[in-house]
């Protein structure tokens, strides 16, 4: 807990800062949870620290205002807590920083849920992120492990994926296994490639320092002491997901990722994510993230897109593409 004040010149111009009944000083009380008091000119804010810190910039923000024109609109009000707001969160974004090692890549969340994201990683050994396409869940894990590898709080990194046919069935593609696989890895190798230097994560690969595997390999392991990232975890089934979550051991932490939107399993069978959801979330030291079409980074038209997904029907569009043409007047 923490205290400030702010000392009004003329304490008659309190009415004019306060607002009717009050209205602007409970705005702020409410949006901050901070006690304000006004005694003899003297405006006393109490509680979190930080809260009093972005409470007292609010004020001192609308006390200029007041000074200057003499009077305070509803608008005033929104705009000052709406610049100490933004400034509170972009300081905790740069706070959320990721220290990969690489001074000419600077990662760091761009949204509030993708710093909420970034906390439940570092602070619990399990964490679960939903999200919508484009929000990073893996970047943003994948960083998070090479992190943690650079702080040798780690000795190794496994990224897993689910090798999900999707309209084309391995054993028609060309090349060995290997090859074979790959399409289905390519996006966590990216996404390491962007942190690592590409001679560096080749040598890390060779020493299996850093693994990218499919799902089905990992039965039978112990991983200790490792970052285990399972990409795209919606289409793990169930069985899958518990083998590939008892395969944690000491000193370990797993980031499970997914979109439960886009599960790609055969009709009737249940995605493994949307059950561990389910039947883990009373677990102590299990961490559950829900990010949203707010969190969406990559290109604008993304965000536009997977909101249209989600609010659209898609039998409108078949419906449209049914409808017959009006026929022209001649």
């Amino acid at each position: 807990m923490s205290e400030s004040s702010i000392t009004l010149a003329d304490p008659h111009l309190a009415l004019q800062l306060f607002g009717p009944n009050d209205s602007n000083l409970r705005l702020v009380r409410n949006q901050l949870g901070v006690a304000i008091t006004h005694r003899n000119g003297q405006i006393r804010i109490a509680g979190p620290s930080d809260s009093v810190r972005v409470a007292t910039e609010v004020l001192e923000r609308l006390k200029d205002r007041v000074y200057r024109v003499g009077s305070l609109g509803p608008e005033d009000v929104s705009d000052a807590m709406g610049v100490a707001i933004d400034k509170r969160a972009t300081a905790q974004f740069e706070k959320s920083e990721v220290a990969i090692g690489n001074t000419s890549r600077r990662i760091k969340p761009r949204t509030e849920g993708q710093a909420t994201y970034l906390e439940a990683i570092r602070q619990h050994d399990m964490t679960f992120c939903i999200g919508p396409a484009g929000c990073g869940k893996t970047y943003l894990a994948v960083a998070t492990a090479v992190e943690a590898l650079k702080m040798r709080t780690i000795r190794k990194i496994i990224l897993v994926r689910p090798a999900v046919e999707a309209g084309e069935s391995l054993g028609y593609l060309p090349g060995d296994l290997h090859e074979k696989l790959n399409p289905y890895l390519r996006p966590l190798l990216d996404a390491i490639n962007e942190m690592i230097d590409f001679d560096q994560v080749k040598f890390l690969m060779e020493q299996n320092t850093i693994e990218v595997i499919p799902l089905a390999y990992m039965r039978g392991r112990t991983l200790n002491q490792a970052f285990v990232i399972l990409d795209e975890a919606q289409n793990a089934t169930v069985a899958q997901m518990k083998m590939f979550l008892t395969r944690m051991g000491e000193g370990s932490k797993m980031v499970i990722s997914g979109d439960i939107t886009q599960v790609d399993l055969p009709p009737g069978t249940t995605s493994g994510l949307r059950d561990a959801v389910q039947r883990l979330s009373g677990i102590s030291g299990i961490s559950f993230v829900r990010l949203s079409e707010g969190d969406i980074v990559r290109h604008p038209l993304v965000r536009k897109i997977v909101t249209a997904y989600d609010t659209t029907p898609a039998s409108i569009g078949a419906r449209n593409n049914n409808r017959p043409r009006p026929t022209e007047d001649r």
